[in-house]
């Protein structure tokens, strides 16, 4: 209750509004959650804070920046080895942060066919850019369908809002 009090007055010392407006600051996609964590529209995402991007025959696979947030500094992060595969809902790595360490489970399955390297030298890329630089690995689809049964943004939104209790 606190946290929504300060965001609240913040938002208003700041003049912020989830409305859209011609004379807003921001853009209409702007909304007062996204102070906290972004939700980016064309991707896809499990209730166990994955997300998915789909394109062509590829999947990028990472963790969304709400998770990364209450996961707090990511020091270290354990992944595959391409080639082998994932499973719709099972784990193929994991993140330690300095608050705890979590599984990292695969949204959809497949085949491994590339992992972000780059994450073993620095892991806090997960942290300043969960959608972009701190993807985690590459999956060429077994069974696309399964990205029907994902959430999308605005019901990802929603449900993060219902898990925080908001």
């Amino acid at each position: 209750m606190a946290l929504r009090m300060w965001a609240s007055s913040t938002a208003n010392a700041l003049r912020l509004s989830s409305s859209s407006s011609k004379t807003s600051l921001f853009p209409a996609a702007f909304s007062l959650s996204r102070c906290f964590s972004s939700v980016l529209d064309g991707l896809k995402y499990a209730s166990s804070h994955e997300w998915v991007k789909h394109e062509g025959s590829v999947a990028t696979i990472g963790i969304t920046d709400h998770a990364q947030d209450h996961l707090g500094e990511v020091v270290f992060v354990e992944l595959p080895e391409p080639g082998g595969a994932v499973n719709q809902g099972g784990s193929f790595g994991a993140v330690e942060s300095v608050k705890a360490t979590s599984d990292i489970n695969s949204p959809i399955s497949g085949e491994i066919v590339e992992i972000n390297s780059k994450l073993t030298d620095s892991p806090g890329l997960i942290n300043s850019s969960p959608y972009e630089e701190g993807w985690m690995i590459k999956v060429k689809p077994s069974s696309p369908s399964e990205l029907e049964s994902l959430m999308g943004s605005k019901e990802y939104t929603k449900f993060c809002e219902e898990e925080d209790g908001h």
